[in-house]
């Protein structure tokens, strides 16, 4: 499958979740929340390479490192509504997801699972 293909049709659920949330935020929320993005790469890592081994170790991953994302979507409402402006609290959410990835990784190492 072509790279453009794979690329307008991700960017086109990205921008359809943008617009609806524009209407209805929960819709919105509701679109973007659910795994598209992992759906998708799944999708092209099997079209490619028809190894459904590779897709059950990469949706695995995925599961535990959706944990330390969640970070984010603690940190940037929590921040917001403490009077933070927008692009400080962006900043800082994703600071703060990434310091959860990096505890994540270390974890993960020392439990003999390096990502």
């Amino acid at each position: 499958m072509s790279f453009a293909i794979k690329l307008v049709l991700s960017a086109l659920i990205i921008a359809a979740a943008s617009e609806l949330g524009k209407r209805s935020t929960a819709a919105g929320a509701i679109l973007i929340s659910l795994p598209l993005s992992s759906l998708l790469a799944v999708t092209w890592l099997y079209v490619e390479t028809k190894d459904a081994g590779r897709v059950a170790a990469m949706t695995t991953g995925i599961f535990w490192a959706i944990l330390p994302s969640l970070l984010f979507f603690l940190v940037l409402p929590a921040l917001l509504k403490r009077g933070w402006g927008y692009w400080p609290a962006l900043g800082a959410s994703c600071a703060a997801t990434a310091g959860g990835y990096a505890a994540y990784a270390a974890l993960m190492s020392r439990i003999g699972r390096p990502v």
